[in-house]
């Protein structure tokens, strides 16, 4: 009873902070979405790049986490519901990977290809780039109901009923090898080594020394590309450091260098991962001056909103008590 009673806790718990995650995700990444949507000096191919990653953080929240607590052994349902579920989950982080990679190659192009950056990378190209995040990632997630699921699972179960939890449709060689070595580590260390090149090229301009065929950039220029790239470097590392744990549990019980990992252990993992998706509006606001300034801008709009509404009701209502006066007095 006792352990039952401190696996329900911790399962509150877990639940608890799910949706603290996931409220801040919502409204974080809409603030982000919104800020660039509005403000027509940041409407540019990086911008867009980065709402592609806000849309993908934000329906983490209002989607992806949600489901990721049903699929815990909350519910029953047909194996094929909770396999699409399951797939639906990994499609948003699958999202946020092909994000960053095209953010990163942007960046790349910005300081490699400077002078013709304009006209390479245009605002249409950025659209194309991010309906081709969204349209490769659905096929590469929804690879479980094309026949990699768990067989054994689905054997077992009475008229395909089952609890469904998400490793219990989701085979873990599809975990490691697919989802882990192939789409998430690969494109990882592709942007680890377009953000190494971007430094060092930006570096070698500020030393007056540039590489071959690259152009003599003011030092303003650079500076201000450093600044950016590195924020967004930081976004980059962010998204591995919180990711990173989950994989690593899953690759070492996969090759079996343990049996089972705790539950509280899994559950941290699983928070730390979803919890990378609130934690962007705040690197931006702190990091990103462009972004910021939309912030404060849509704040100020807000809060005058807010003195002209309760202005108004007072004055409505000072009107009122007149009125009511002067009847009295008739």
């Amino acid at each position: 009873i006792q352990i039952e009673s401190t696996m329900n806790l911790g399962v509150m718990i877990y639940t608890l902070v799910e949706v603290l995650i996931a409220v801040s995700c919502c409204l974080g990444n809409m603030l982000v979405i919104l800020a660039l949507w509005t403000t027509k000096s940041i409407q540019q191919p990086t911008f867009c790049l980065i709402a592609s990653l806000a849309m993908a953080d934000f329906l983490v929240g209002c989607v992806a986490i949600p489901l990721a607590v049903v699929v815990d052994g909350r519910v029953k349902t047909s194996f094929n519901t909770c396999l699409f579920i399951s797939c639906v989950v990994i499609l948003f982080t699958l999202v946020s990977v092909l994000s960053l990679l095209a953010i990163s190659l942007d960046r790349f192009l910005r300081v490699y290809i400077p002078l013709r950056y304009k006209r390479i990378v245009t605002q249409g190209h950025s659209y194309l780039v991010v309906a081709a995040c969204w349209i490769v990632a659905i096929p590469l997630s929804f690879t479980p109901m094309l026949g990699w699921y768990n067989h054994q699972t689905l054997s077992n179960s009475a008229n395909s009923t089952i609890v469904c939890q998400f490793i219990a449709v989701i085979p873990m060689s599809y975990l490691v090898y697919f989802s882990f070595f192939s789409l998430n580590l690969i494109p990882l260390l592709v942007m680890a080594t377009l953000y190494t090149h971007v430094f060092c090229i930006i570096k070698g301009h500020l030393r007056g020394k540039p590489g071959s065929g690259a152009q003599k950039l003011s030092q303003n220029y650079l500076r201000k590309e450093k600044k950016l790239a590195g924020s967004l470097a930081l976004v980059f590392a962010l998204f591995a450091l919180c990711w990173l744990p989950l994989h690593i549990m899953n690759c070492l019980v996969y090759f079996g260098e343990v049996t089972n990992i705790p539950p509280i252990v899994l559950y941290i993992g699983i928070i730390l991962s979803h919890a990378n998706s609130a934690i962007n509006p705040v690197v931006y606001a702190f990091k990103i001056q462009k972004i910021k300034k939309a912030y404060l801008k849509i704040w100020r709009k807000c809060v005058s909103r807010v003195a002209e509404n309760q202005e108004s009701l007072t004055s409505q209502m000072t009107d009122k008590r007149s009125s009511s006066h002067i009847v009295s007095n008739d």
